[in-house]
């Protein structure tokens, strides 16, 4: 398997492992990261425990396993999936919603090998998100496949079908898992609706009519569901400095501290829930006109991941508060509305900027927790 035409942008092979050690090792940023998550430690003895791993998967079992057990028990009440729909002993494409940028397809990799899954999966990472050269190590070495982003109409189409060749590699030739999330960033609001422009890219690869290509794949869609998201006073500040400041951008420095804040903040508790695969539906819709294939896999996979959330209280008492009725009462307690009620008011205290306009921050917090109700009750009755 010659996987050279995708060198920039997969994985490390476990015979470039060493050498990519070896660079994070010796820089001064990666020691410090260590020095923070493990304490009184040498580096040398980290050095050496890195060095014995001769693959990506036994480098991830032997770092980011642990580490990510250590945060659960800190940082959740906990982290379960629902693997029912699925053959575990099958590689598959899980296209997922999108709530943090760094934890969503890291707990799916415990999830996996917590349920039987003979691998984990590789991750698509965006390289707006590879800030310093050992980031880029890292998530190489932690099985990540990169999406080059900032290109042209003519480089980005032929990075998109490179793109695609290679998920088709990873699933059919490598055997392994691949996520990827739904759309091009996290859906700040959390009204999760797949773009029909990561099923056209997922079907460059690949052989045969578009629904072969996409079949190819086995895509299941994976609902992610968090009780508390600890960015969601990060996401509201942006929604306002969106509307205040026409052009305004992100920084490489707010995409740190939502990594930061997403890993490290309190996010009660987590599920995630396989739909069946999609390839028996793809069946279903072969004869279709091409265009409108993409248009029907996105609302299904849609539709899957909306009937599959695990909704919290807080759901229900943000669509009660947004829509000013009590519909949803039966699903909470008054203590849970009043600790819902004690913590937003702790994430918009959180928020530091000049023209703060509380009614409109605190709108769409809750309407952050109120969609994901609102679409799961749409998703039933349809």
């Amino acid at each position: 398997m010659d996987l050279s035409q995708f060198d920039d942008i997969r994985p490390f092979e476990p015979h470039e492992l060493p050498e990519a050690f070896d660079r994070l090792i010796a820089d001064g940023q990666f020691r410090a990261v260590l020095a923070a998550i493990y304490p009184g430690v040498p580096v040398e003895a980290i050095a050496q425990k890195m060095r014995q791993c001769k693959t990506n998967l036994e480098f991830q079992k032997a770092f980011c396993y642990d580490f990510l057990k250590n945060l659960l028990a800190k940082a959740s009440k906990g982290c379960d999936m629902d693997v029912s729909a699925v053959d575990t002993t099958k590689c598959y494409t899980f296209v997922s919603n999108h709530r943090d940028i760094v934890l969503d397809s890291a707990l799916l990799d415990v999830m996996l090998i917590d349920n039987g899954f003979a691998t984990d999966c590789e991750i698509a990472i965006g390289d707006n998100l590879l800030a310093a050269p050992w980031i880029k190590d890292l998530v190489r070495v932690n099985k990540s496949f990169i999406v080059l982003r900032s290109a042209g109409i003519r480089e980005m189409l032929a990075n998109s079908k490179r793109m695609s060749e290679y998920m088709h590699v990873v699933i059919n030739q490598k055997n392994d898992n691949v996520w990827i999330a739904q759309r091009e960033g996290r859906a700040k609001d959390s009204d999760d609706r797949t773009q029909s422009s990561i099923l056209k890219m997922m079907a460059m690869g690949g052989e045969g009519s578009v629904t072969e290509r996409l079949k190819q794949l086995h895509i299941v869609p994976l609902a992610i569901s968090y009780e508390f998201d600890p960015c969601d006073w990060l996401k509201a500040q942006e929604f306002q400095l969106k509307r205040d400041i026409e052009g305004w951008k992100k920084s490489k420095a707010d995409d740190l501290l939502s990594m930061k804040t997403g890993i490290m903040g309190y996010k009660g508790r987590i599920h995630y829930h396989c739909a069946p695969c999609i390839d028996e539906w793809l069946d279903t819709v072969a004869d279709a006109p091409k265009g409108e294939i993409f248009e029907l896999a996105a609302k299904h996979i849609d539709k899957e991941i909306h009937k599959n959330y695990r909704l919290y209280a807080n759901n229900y008492i943000a669509l009660d508060k947004l829509n000013g009725d009590n519909a949803n009462a039966d699903k909470y307690t008054a203590e849970e509305k009043a600790v819902f009620e004690k913590y937003l008011a702790g994430q918009l205290a959180k928020i530091q900027l000049e023209n703060k306009d509380d009614e409109f921050l605190m709108n769409k917090m809750l309407l952050m927790y109120a969609n994901p109700a609102k679409n799961q009750l749409a998703a039933l009755q349809g």
